[in-house]
């Protein structure tokens, strides 16, 4: 057998892509390291490191647990007040709020926003109709703007860029920033862009040294420019506050917003079946593993949760279902806002798959398995009787909200 060493192209390519799903994977795990003037670095990302502030940072990974002790309840930790009195400048941010809640997206948006802000300037978040977000002041909103009213809700792009023009010409934000999704803020930052006359950055995955630096080429490159006013940034753009509250402050505009005569006429949302959803695309996942016994019970709570079916890779070998449905690395790759796992373990290709899932809720016998660490809900107990439940409770809530419609 040859003793030499062979180079793997495709590990080498992912542990420099910072975009790949894989990229943490392939980083070697380094706590402290010298820098070039030989002063000893930490490495802030790591397990029981302690930042700035004195506080350490919460493994949630269950690694110290040693993974055989349930995770125990938060503990409510304040965290340091950040004020802003007299801004020098803004940096505006305008987060999808899919559901009228932040988004991971936006939350890596506003940590980017508090780069470009520093000390002296504050971040103003522009929200436009209802949310139901209770924690801006911990995702590090300093000033909150929130548009109401009627023209603003649906799919109203022209209003919403008049509304932004308003905010710019009141408060002369030094940078705007809007997340580059499918979710409405990549169209929304373009048309904006177009009304203010400006350039925008566009897929935006790093800033620094006054330069940004985006994607392009299908992904496969990155274009350097110099800092731009607009940024349409990408997902993990940057670390989300984690360490500071801030006070939120409510704000408003001095002007009304001209209502614009608007050529598009929004007919609402069309019901979709979720089954013809395809899987790298839908936001709401009701996957079934090796512990799901009754498959016909599963399949009735996921279309009373209006849910699209996907699978371990255990439970499609087993012919339960089909391959298309399959969820992990040898599957298909999910960034589901909520993700359903029943009776599923965690193999480590199935937590790859779902890494860029918002909220993962897990429903298993087993409290020390992978998922249960991975999940933001975990419900401990036999899942058919769960499953029961959980469509006794849907078809509970729609008979109420039928009596409260009549």
């Amino acid at each position: 057998m040859s003793d030499i060493i062979r180079r793997d192209p495709r590990a080498e390519w992912i542990a420099r892509n910072r975009l790949h799903p894989l990229h943490a994977a392939m980083q070697p795990a380094q706590h402290s390291w010298m820098g070039p003037n030989g002063v000893m670095r930490k490495n802030p990302h790591g397990i029981g490191f302690i930042g700035p502030n004195g506080i350490k940072r919460i493994d949630r990974s269950g690694a110290q647990q040693g993974g055989a002790t349930k995770r125990s309840a938060a503990v409510e930790v304040q965290l340091p007040l950040h004020q802003v009195p007299a801004p020098a400048f803004y940096i505006s941010v305008v987060p999808d709020m899919v559901g009228g809640r932040l988004s991971s997206h936006d939350r890596d948006l506003l940590g980017l926003a508090h780069q470009l802000a520093g000390k002296d300037g504050a971040v103003l978040a522009v929200v436009f109709g209802e949310h139901k977000e209770s924690a801006f002041a911990s995702a590090g909103v300093d000033r909150l703007l929130v548009l109401e009213g009627d023209e603003f809700s649906g799919y109203a792009p022209e209003q919403r860029v008049q509304g932004l023009r308003a905010v710019d010409n009141q408060f002369s934000p030094r940078h705007w920033l809007l997340p580059d999704s499918r979710t409405g803020g990549g169209e929304l930052g373009r048309r904006f862009a177009a009304a203010l006359g400006e350039r925008p950055a566009t897929r935006v995955w790093q800033v620094k040294d006054q330069e940004c630096i985006g994607r392009a080429g299908a992904g496969l490159q990155d274009l350097a420019r110099p800092l731009a006013r607009l940024i349409l940034a990408a997902a993990e753009c940057a670390e989300p506050v984690s360490e500071t509250r801030h006070e939120a402050l409510p704000v408003e505009l001095s002007t009304a917003v001209p209502r614009s005569l608007s050529r598009i006429e929004d007919l609402g949302a069309v019901a979709v079946d979720p089954a013809a959803i395809p899987m790298a695309e839908a936001e709401f996942i009701f996957s079934g593993g090796n512990g799901v016994k009754d498959w016909g019970l599963f399949h009735r709570t996921a279309e009373a949760l209006g849910a699209t079916e996907g699978a371990s890779r255990v439970a499609v070998d087993d012919g339960f279902m089909a391959r298309d449905r399959q969820v992990g690395a040898s599957g298909t790759w999910v960034t589901a806002r909520v993700y359903v796992a029943v009776g599923i373990s965690g193999a480590i290709q199935h937590l790859q798959g779902i890494g860029a899932c918002d909220k993962v809720v897990a429903i298993n016998l087993d409290p020390g398995c992978d998922m249960i660490k991975r999940a933001d809900l975990s419900v401990i107990g036999e899942s058919a009787e769960i499953l029961q439940a959980l469509i006794a409770a849907v078809e509970a809530y729609r008979n109420d909200a039928k009596r409260d419609a009549a």
